[in-house]
């Protein structure tokens, strides 16, 4: 699993940030309460059993964070991540997965999720995948990342969509692939993190997609 090498040394953007669990076994979802709100800056301020709960709970809590299961009854987390992120684009969502199955991972990064997290990852390397996703990052492995890309370049080969980008947009999305999070983004072009969060919002509508990794993804095939 890689993460951001300074995001463990960094203070979250601010405190508490609100986390929610979507978890259907309860020992595990009393576990992963506990170690969240054991990290430094972080509040789990809901602990949902089903993707169904979750349904109700996260657009009313708005949080910072969803951490997301898998495998749940009934709907799964992959189906509940895709409703979430076309009621709510700006959530922030790691999905968790016992086993590194790459391609249910992939299918979850199709479906919006922003990265993804080991269920045996460290506290550690939890906060740091927690604070990289909030900085503008996508935690994930280069292995899955390739699958996103390779994903679009298939794609690419039946239909070439046109998409006009603006100067700025293009500069924003090459410092988004190069690893850069908002707030650096922001320091380089000079502009404020709202002006960049526009960007993306414009750019996510352009390039009909709904994370960072699936931009960064189209942007990386449409140059290859």
């Amino acid at each position: 699993m890689k993460s951001s090498t300074t995001a463990a040394h960094l203070l979250p953007p601010k405190t508490p940030v609100k986390v929610v669990l979507v978890e259907d076994k309860p020992a595990v979802r009393d576990s992963w309460v506990k170690l969240i709100n054991s990290l430094p800056g972080f509040s789990c301020v809901n602990a949902c059993s089903s993707g169904e709960e979750a349904m109700r709970v996260i657009p009313v809590v708005n949080p910072d964070v969803v951490l997301m299961d898998i495998f749940l009854p009934r709907m799964s987390g992959i189906e509940c991540t895709t409703r979430l992120k076309l009621d709510l684009p700006k959530i922030q969502i790691l999905i968790l997965t016992a086993v590194e199955d790459d391609e249910l991972v992939f299918m979850a990064l199709q479906a919006g999720a922003d990265g993804y997290l080991l269920k045996r990852t460290t506290p550690d390397n939890l906060r740091a995948a927690m604070l990289d996703v909030l900085g503008g990052g996508a935690p994930m492995t280069s292995e899955i990342a390739r699958r996103v890309v390779e994903s679009f370049r298939k794609a690419a080969k039946t239909t070439k969509p046109t998409v006009s980008l603006s100067t700025r947009e293009e500069e924003v999305l090459i410092l988004l692939s190069k690893g850069y999070s908002n707030k650096e983004i922001a320091e380089k072009l000079s502009i404020s993190t709202e002006t960049v969060g526009s960007h993306l919002k414009h750019i996510y509508d352009k390039l009909h997609v709904r994370s960072r990794a699936e931009a960064v993804a189209k942007y990386l095939t449409e140059k290859a």
